[in-house]
């Protein structure tokens, strides 16, 4: 067990360092909080504030049947002050949680720095202090302090580009089109992947779409370098109409059980979670535009209705692979004393980086009363999230944002126009089922309330 004597020293003023100092010093630990701004700037930033939002405005959606809206329920019961501060700065945004960015900063900022407890240091930190630390930079951490991190965790472990696929709820893909097969398997089995065959012109049409299809552009400070096997997928159909084919969408080794034939191109979903509710587009890292995926993706035979549970990117961001290096708690194995939080865990999302502070800091809580913090339920949004951080393949690790598809299997199936009202009652369920945990485990407290 850590020392659960001294100060805790949180590194980063984010929405995981803040929602990590104000759960800490709301419950008498004291905390230091280095924040390098303004003695140390950005590209990204461009105030001084904590909790400054730099990409968007909104904190993700609100509404009680989406995932990201029955995780900010979950949190509640545990008064994260990143969620009390999206409420108190919001501005009507359909169903997102939208916030007025230089209220909600104000926000976090005036309850940190009126809390007691909270120390809050304008440093650049280079190594890493002695006695308790969270280390929650985000992706824009320092160089200096980048090169400290991958001395602790061995280097191989610390990762600066995110390629990610999208991933496609099970649920959503058309049966009567798509088979389970191994490469080299045939008809034996059902195999681990879920192939989308395409014939020529589903393939041509499918090409023209991705090759023309509008992509993200590079912010300044980010720097194209991608790891071998990460080009993303629109990037490699340029190279020449036939890449996809030979690279991604080879149809080698698998046959149509309907044709009995090998097909023209063939895109395969692996399993993303243990139960398989979510599926990986296998080799589909991409740089489209959200809507330019959604789009263009659902040309592919078997997606013309699919989910996506997330969606695909390719971008500067620092992360850890968590399944190898930290433990459930958040506590890197091999030197306890440190915990991370936030992004650079391996999370997706400005509410998700801000649970992992919320969690590593309740964790040392409960050090210091000499005991462990049993992780909340995986039928719960958050406890879906952590327990999908703790046993994610390690080989295979990318970040994770919240959705169904880290829930256990819904045993009911039904029709899509049922789908929302079903999904308001799983998300009762998991509310109903975290409170009970936060309580059970002397986490819980009342709703918080702040002043933007």
């Amino acid at each position: 067990m850590p020392s659960t004597e001294g100060p805790v020293h949180v590194i980063g003023g984010g929405l995981a360092g803040s929602e990590a100092a104000w759960q800490l010093g709301s419950r008498g630990i004291e905390v230091v909080l280095h924040e390098m701004r303004p003695v140390r700037t950005t590209p990204a930033h461009e105030t001084d504030r904590l909790a400054e939002l730099v990409c968007s405005n909104t904190l993700g959606n609100r509404l009680p049947h989406t995932a990201p809206g029955i995780f900010k329920q979950e949190l509640q019961a545990l008064s994260s002050l990143i969620v009390a501060s999206g409420h108190a700065a919001y501005v009507p945004a359909g169903g997102a949680l939208a916030v007025d960015r230089d209220q909600f900063a104000a926000a976090v900022s005036t309850a940190l720095e009126e809390l007691p407890t909270v120390q809050i240091r304008r440093e650049e930190v280079t190594e890493l202090p002695p006695g308790r630390v969270i280390v929650a930079t985000g992706p824009l951490t320092s160089p200096a302090l980048s090169e400290a991190i991958a001395g602790l965790t061995g280097g191989d472990d610390l990762y600066f580009y995110d390629a990610i696929a999208p991933i496609v709820n099970v649920e959503s893909v058309d049966e009567t089109v798509s088979f389970w097969a191994n490469r080299y398997e045939g008809d034996d089995g059902d195999g681990d992947y879920l192939n989308l065959p395409m014939n020529k012109e589903e393939y041509e049409a499918f090409l023209d779409a991705l090759i023309a299809g509008e992509c993200t552009p590079s912010k300044d400070f980010e720097k194209e370098i991608f790891f071998g096997g990460c080009q993303p997928v629109e990037a490699i159909a340029a190279t020449g109409r036939e890449s996809l084919r030979f690279g991604p969408m080879k149809p080698v080794g698998l046959f149509d059980p309907r044709t009995r034939r090998r097909p023209w191109a063939v895109v395969q979903l692996r399993r993303e979670t243990r139960t398989g509710a979510a599926m990986n587009m296998v080799g589909f890292q991409t740089k489209l535009k959200y809507g330019e995926q959604t789009r263009i993706f659902r040309m592919i035979p078997g997606l013309q209705e699919a989910e996506f549970l997330r969606l695909g990117s390719v971008h500067r961001n620092t992360f850890l692979n968590a399944p190898a290096i930290l433990d459930r708690a958040l506590r890197v194995k091999a030197d306890p004393r440190i915990s991370f939080a936030g992004q650079i865990v391996g999370c997706e999302g400005y509410t998700e980086s801000s649970a992992m502070g919320l969690w590593a800091a309740l964790n040392i809580v409960a050090e210091r009363q000499s005991r462990e913090l049993a992780p909340p339920p995986t039928d719960t949004m958050f406890g879906a999230l952590l327990d999908y951080l703790a046993t994610s393949t390690a080989k295979k690790f990318q970040p994770m944002n919240v959705n169904f598809g880290l829930l256990p299997p819904d045993s009911m199936r039904v029709k899509k126009k049922q789908k929302k009202e079903r999904r308001i009652e799983r998300g009762k369920a998991c509310v109903a089922s975290f409170e009970a945990w936060a309580s059970a485990s002397g986490m819980a407290s009342e709703a918080l309330s702040v002043t933007a």
